[in-house]
């Protein structure tokens, strides 16, 4: 509620384009999808659902709010300009990916629920949606990120996102204390590994069909010039 009506309040006087209100409806409904239903009701007790809720929330909930936010904004905050340095979210972005996984903080977000619901939660929201936002940014010129960093940027993410799956998967015990199945374990880290590639594969393309884009503007402007020249 809170995000949408930080929405409803950017927007205005904004020239907003239906893609991009689906975009933001998407975003809201994936994150209410994971969090107010039984899924999120049982991702304190099941890996599994944790593990989805997370997916959710970084990959997707993230990715389609910045693809939602008018084109009008950006913000010129020292605050959030930091906030949004494309090393420092990468960076935040993977820790705490990596970060929530290892057996301590699990095991304290686990037994506290507090933790989980008005820290790891809105987290999963925040920091991706940093991380997505200089990288999937609409606008063809004046990018703090060129198109062809952000696909590598997101190519680069797809290595501790996939890792950390992958050696959830492939523990031979429990990692949490025996709080799962060993087979809910290795559910939530395959969801994990194959759910990363499949959806950064998604938002790459994005980024690719920007930087075309990009491109394809660029050689409009120089043939426009040239054509000045010569008139």
């Amino acid at each position: 509620m809170f995000i949408s009506y930080l929405y409803l309040r950017s927007i205005r006087g904004s020239e907003l384009s239906v893609r991009q209100i689906a975009f933001f409806a998407s975003g809201i409904t994936s994150a209410l999808l994971v969090i107010v239903t039984p899924v999120g009701a049982r991702a304190m007790d099941y890996f599994s659902l944790h593990m989805v809720q997370h997916i959710t929330l970084m990959m997707i909930t993230g990715p389609l709010l910045v693809l939602g936010t008018p084109n009008s904004f950006h913000p010129t905050s020292k605050i959030f300009r930091a906030l949004t340095q494309p090393v420092f979210s990468w960076v935040a972005y993977a820790l705490l990916m990596i970060g929530v996984h290892l057996p301590g903080p699990h095991a304290y977000i686990m037994e506290n629920p507090w933790a989980h619901t008005y820290l790891e939660v809105p987290l999963y929201i925040a920091l991706p949606y940093l991380f997505y936002f200089n990288l999937l940014d609409r606008n063809l010129v004046n990018r703090r990120v060129s198109p062809a960093i952000s696909v590598l940027s997101l190519f680069l993410m797809m290595v501790p996102e996939t890792l950390t799956g992958f050696f959830i998967y492939t523990a031979p015990g429990s990692l949490y204390q025996e709080m799962y199945t060993l087979n809910d374990q290795r559910r939530g880290g395959s969801l994990m590994w194959s759910g990363a590639m499949i959806i950064d594969t998604i938002w790459m393309s994005f980024a690719v069909y920007h930087w075309i884009k990009s491109e394809e503007k660029k050689s409009r402007d120089f043939d426009a010039e040239i054509a000045a020249e010569n008139g």
